[in-house]
């Protein structure tokens, strides 16, 4: 993909047919190997790859892609952006976790935090009651699934490592 990458410059600003570069954005329209159509890619500044690639407009001659312009590529940064914010939105979700259980008559927020590592990835286990004091604190697994009966049995067996 590095014939996607922008110039060095990613503060000059730049509109032609096949390239606009702007609010932080490069829309490079590039041909679709797949088939015979034209794909559009979406490459946030800074990024060496890009965020966002999807099917773009045929020309009139049909054998061309449309040109860029304006609304065209202010759309585009608009959906790459809500893109990347989603990815960024399910990954937090994923890597902390959080339930509510009842547990001995009280209510216990149980925690699962991951750090994701390619070398040694980590996790944390955390139970708080409801005034927010910490009740106890144990490494997991980064594996380890967080559900309300695995929480409930933390919570119930005394907070011992599951």
């Amino acid at each position: 993909m590095t014939d996607l990458l922008p110039d060095p410059d990613p503060d000059s600003k730049i509109e032609q047919p096949r390239l606009w570069r702007g609010n932080g954005w490069t829309a490079r329209v590039i041909k679709n190997e797949d088939d015979d159509g034209w794909a559009v890619a979406m490459i946030r500044d800074g990024e060496p790859e890009p965020a966002l690639i999807g099917p773009w407009t045929m020309g009139r001659d049909k054998k061309n892609p449309k040109p860029l312009d304006v609304n065209a590529f202010n759309t585009l940064v608009k959906t790459a952006a809500e893109f990347v914010r989603r990815q960024e939105q399910q990954l937090h979700a994923t890597l902390h976790q959080s339930i509510t259980v009842s547990a001995k008559g009280e209510r216990v927020t149980v925690s699962l935090d991951i750090v994701p590592d390619d070398d040694n990835p980590s996790a944390t286990l955390s139970a708080h009651d409801e005034g927010g004091d910490e009740l106890a604190q144990q490494r997991v697994s980064p594996g380890f699934k967080l559900s309300r009966a695995s929480a409930t049995d933390w919570a119930d067996g005394g907070f011992q490592k599951p």
